[in-house]
């Protein structure tokens, strides 16, 4: 790997080497590969000489970011790790309301920016994931109903593709390239930069959680449909149902019970945003209410210690077309059997003006099912994976008759192509496999959701 060590500036890291092993992690613990060279990338040019070296030497070649994909896809056996942690850059200019930023921040790195001008874009529901893959994915969090999914505001990236060049995509040039960098994931290169619109948000919005014992799980989650039903694009919520965890705002006697819990924020004035959320706590009786005024970095970071790395990981998902009476008994059974007091699983409402975007405008297609599932089984390490995969897998079958069809690329793990092509639905994937033939006829980059050229 000398001849690789010259063609950087980034800091190249092989097998037996001082921060081998703390540079091959990723996110999901469950994921133990040995690549062959971690290059740490600081530059546009170390990331496109990385790429040249790995053609030249048909290397197989895995892209990190914020490495927190449950796939494990940023690092592989035998091949070179692209890092692209080091490239944390970010251009604001609060005229325009656009920022540039570069593939190695998280979300909690370009709030912090952003924020400084009571500015934000769409980001991950916990700071700590990195906004590379979740914008190349969709972008579902806190915002999509107000402003639209992240790549709904993605005017422009910087790509390097599969030769080591250079180019440019957005609406006036390479606008093929961009319609597949909104949704395709890193199919086609590894961006270097990201121009997002930006939207006025806080810096304080009404947001938060609220508990209610599981006894409480029909009117709960009956009134949570009901509310979203109607919602003001303001209102984001996400329905999530766990075992409670140890936090201090919890009574010890609740600790590691079966709780529902609504989460969310009204991106508005907190006037408007307190009456949106009072309907929640008629619900049914609170365990707990910490619905308030907070910076939005605060609530934004609120869930990350239930998402911290280094645990095992495995994930199912599925759009819904609702959550109907017939699916409570199933959600009831799925949360008294939960294996993992670190798992849960999450309802995501949609809509609002993410909704309203044509599905065939970018690759991300599913624009019309109400809500999302994520089922997100955790356990500590070392430990047996099978009762926590067996439970995912259950529960996710017993949802399948509510399917709208296809899953979020954001919330796939390893699952196959198949899966892979009901993500996009057929004629966004059509259209994928031509992009990629163009682009990445070779299929250098596969180690993610792939859309395979002779498809």
């Amino acid at each position: 790997m000398k001849a690789l060590r010259e063609k950087v500036e980034g800091q190249v890291i092989l097998p037996g080497e001082g921060g081998y092993d703390a540079a091959r992690r990723v996110w999901n613990g469950a994921i133990d590969r040995r690549p062959a060279a971690i290059v740490r990338c600081t530059s546009v040019d170390d990331v496109a000489a990385s790429v040249r070296f790995a053609r030249e030497k048909d290397l197989l070649i895995a892209v990190r970011g914020g490495g927190h994909n449950v796939a494990g896809t940023g690092t592989c056996d035998g091949g070179i790790v692209i890092d692209l942690s080091p490239m944390k850059e970010v251009r604001l200019d609060a005229t325009t309301r656009m920022a540039a930023a570069q593939p190695g921040l998280l979300w909690r790195d370009l709030d912090a920016e952003t924020q400084k001008a009571g500015l934000a874009v769409t980001g991950g529901i916990v700071s700590t994931t990195g906004i590379a893959g979740f914008t190349l994915g969709g972008g579902i969090g806190w915002l999509h109903r107000p402003f639209g999914l992240t790549v709904d505001n993605l005017l422009a990236a910087d790509v390097v593709t599969a030769t080591g060049d250079v180019v440019h995509a957005s609406e006036q040039v390479n606008p093929d390239l961009l319609w597949g960098l909104r949704g395709g994931g890193g199919n086609f290169g590894i961006v270097t930069n990201f121009d997002f619109r930006l939207h006025p948000v806080g810096p304080q919005v009404m947001a938060g959680l609220v508990f209610f014992k599981s006894d409480h799980l029909v009117p709960v989650v009956s009134g949570y449909r009901e509310i979203m039903a109607s919602a003001p694009d303001r209102l984001t919520l996400l329905l999530v149902l766990r075992k409670a965890p140890p936090a201090p705002f919890l009574a010890p006697e609740v600790h590691g019970q079966p709780v529902v819990a609504i989460v969310g924020c009204y991106a508005g004035p907190l006037d408007e945003g307190a009456r949106a959320l009072a309907p929640l706590a008629e619900l049914a009786p609170t365990v707990a209410n910490l619905m308030q005024p907070r910076t939005y970095t605060q609530f934004q970071s609120m869930l990350d210690g239930s998402w911290v790395e280094g645990f095992g990981n495995y994930w199912k998902a599925e759009y819904l077309t609702g959550i109907p009476d017939d699916a409570l008994p199933i959600l009831a059974e799925h949360l008294e059997g939960i294996t993992s007091p670190l798992s849960d699983f999450k309802f995501a409402a949609l809509g609002g003006a993410a909704g309203r975007v044509a599905p065939g405008a970018t690759a991300f297609a599913h624009r019309t099912a109400p809500f999302v599932l994520n089922i997100n089984s955790r356990w500590a390490l070392p430990g047996d994976p099978d009762p926590h995969v067996a439970w995912t897998r259950k529960l996710w079958e017993a949802m399948r008759p509510f399917s709208a069809g296809g899953a979020y690329v954001n919330f796939l793990g390893d699952e196959g192509p198949d899966r892979v092509r009901a993500a996009y639905g057929e004629p966004t994937y059509q259209r994928l496999v031509s992009l990629k033939k163009a682009y990445d006829p070779d299929n250098a980059f596969r180690l993610n959701q792939n859309i395979r050229p002779e498809a």
